[in-house]
């Protein structure tokens, strides 16, 4: 008991902490709030080159990830020519899928996304962009159907698969959600190539990346963050399905790989402005 009250405790200073940092004074004291309450707090954010607001979960995963995609752009890169289709596969509350969204207005995006209320989120989040395609499923290795855990590790930490023993992280069941391949997903959605697939998908790269023969040579570049440390493997096995492309490299907790120079490192970091928050209407 004192165990999970110390781990409770700890995180919320550490959620308090982004969101000062990130969204300022006001977005932390209601943070602080929902989190001694027990209540769930929605606040909306507006983003310099963000064309719409997003909503984030204040005492929640959500503003870490606001972070890591919008003020360390840990997603940004070089492109000579916009990228027209895009598969964010682990796409959360559609953070990085509205990221692309405004740069690549132009672009197809498909956002897959299996835990129900981070769906639901990213429906509201990507709806003012037509381009976006939002498809509740867990990419996984074969069609059909699988069972989404919850291994205890926030918002952004669902897996179709348990954590390995030595991650020591208890898990239970939150629901079944459709399961489906890079081939399939392709098949359903007319896309004949990828131009750059994002994976945060919580381990399930390992299987993903088990047996890439049917798809990867259609895909110009990967965008993967791994995630050995709840399943050993999944680096291996991404190193072996990713083995064609010529060009790799890590930007923060991403690796990217990348066919003849189609994308490059960003030259310079982002600008790190603070974004303006708000309080929604009541």
């Amino acid at each position: 008991m004192v165990r999970e009250v110390t781990r409770a405790v700890r995180d919320h200073l550490r959620r308090r902490g982004v969101c000062l940092v990130t969204l300022g004074v006001g977005a932390a004291l209601r943070e602080t709030a929902a989190w001694l309450t027990g209540r769930q707090v929605l606040d909306e954010v507006r983003w310099i080159g963000c064309a719409h607001p997003v909503r984030l979960r204040l005492n929640s995963s959500d503003v870490p990830t606001f972070r890591q995609v919008f003020v360390k752009d840990e997603y940004d890169f070089v492109t000579e020519r916009p990228l027209r289709t895009i598969v964010d596969a682990g796409a959360n509350i559609g953070l990085a899928s509205i990221r692309f969204a405004n740069r690549f207005p132009d672009a197809r995006i498909v956002a897959i996304e299996p835990e129900a209320a981070n769906f639901a989120l990213l429906r509201e989040n990507v709806a003012p962009y037509p381009n976006i395609i939002p498809v509740q499923a867990a990419l996984w290795c074969t069609d059909g159907e699988i069972e989404l855990l919850d291994p205890g590790l926030g918002h952004w930490g669902y897996m179709v698969d348990a954590p390995a023993p030595a991650a020591n992280v208890p898990s239970r069941i939150c629901h079944r959600v459709r399961a489906v391949t890079v081939g399939t997903l392709m098949e359903a959605h007319g896309l004949d190539r990828i131009d750059l697939l994002k994976v945060d998908i919580e381990g399930a790269e390992r299987e993903v990346f088990a047996d890439t023969t049917g798809w990867i040579d259609r895909v110009d570049a990967v965008i993967v963050e791994e995630h050995d440390r709840l399943k050993p493997g999944c680096h291996s096995s991404v190193e072996r399905g990713a083995a064609g492309f010529a060009d790799r490299w890590q930007q923060g907790e991403n690796l990217f790989f990348v066919r003849d120079g189609r994308i490059s490192p960003r030259q310079q970091p982002s600008a790190r402005r603070r974004p303006t928050p708000y309080r929604p209407p009541q």
